[in-house]
């Protein structure tokens, strides 16, 4: 099996400014293989949100390593492990560009990482295949291709980050809380649509998540955090071994 990530001893230690150091990732060893949809699940300050931020090159490593695709990242800032990965973050406003229209926003996610001169957009080249794109979604963005995108509905927003960050098949798509800021109806549409992408294109990918349902529900492993350490790893045979009264008890 292809590993993409690889977390050693993964620590991440912090001063509080009372000349205490506090541990908020202590030793994390984690392989994240190809095709390996995981969900994350834990309470607030369990390490799940640093765990990310250490993968994506945000936060450094105190101490251990990381490394994707086999090569050292661990020093690494995040421009420079962008050409690996993808973000969709909790809030609707963090992935997109607001006074750019969607299909500007696509356009950008389209040649993201490629080097690029002082040439004509062409933008009108890429209607249709942008038209096509975005009516995955079902939720009316084809109607939308030219409206500017902090006009669009949270929900309609999401979707068109999620979009963004699968458009370029990243090695690893980091899914942040992405359904948390939204209402439950249209939470279960982008999370259908988010299983749609990950699962119909075979995409690797990491999810937080504060709902039991969705790590029942989604991926084939699950990660339970807590005190900034992974106690729980369950694979699909021992994922759908459990209910929501399981998962509850993991944390106890």
């Amino acid at each position: 099996m292809k590993t993409i990530v690889e977390l050693k001893d993964a620590t991440v230690q912090v001063n509080n400014g009372f000349d205490e150091v506090k541990t908020i990732l202590d030793h994390v060893n984690l392989t994240i293989y190809e095709h390996d949809f995981i969900t994350i699940l834990g309470g607030n300050g369990a390490g799940k949100s640093t765990l990310f931020n250490v993968i994506a090159g945000t936060l450094m490593l105190t101490s251990g390593s990381i490394s994707i695709l086999g090569e050292d990242v661990t020093h690494l800032p995040a421009q420079k492990r962008a050409n690996y990965l993808a973000r969709v973050f909790q809030d609707p406003k963090m992935g997109t560009a607001p006074r750019m229209t969607v299909a500007e926003n696509l356009l950008i996610a389209k040649f993201r990482g490629q080097k690029r001169g002082f040439v004509p957009r062409r933008i009108h080249h890429y209607q249709e295949e942008f038209e096509q794109l975005v009516q995955k979604t079902g939720n009316g963005l084809e109607k939308h291709l030219e409206t500017p995108t902090g006009l669009l509905s949270g929900g309609q927003r999401q979707a068109l980050s999620l979009l963004m960050a699968t458009l370029q098949r990243p090695e690893l798509l980091l899914l942040d809380e992405h359904t948390a800021a939204l209402d439950p109806k249209t939470s279960v549409s982008l999370m259908n649509l988010t299983d749609e992408f990950v699962s119909g294109d075979k995409l690797t990918a990491l999810m937080i998540t504060h709902h039991m349902e969705d790590a029942l529900k989604y991926g084939n492993r699950v990660l339970v955090m807590k005190d900034g350490k992974i106690v729980s790893d369950l694979n699909q045979a021992q994922k759908q071994e459990m209910t929501i009264t399981d998962y509850y008890q993991l944390f106890d």
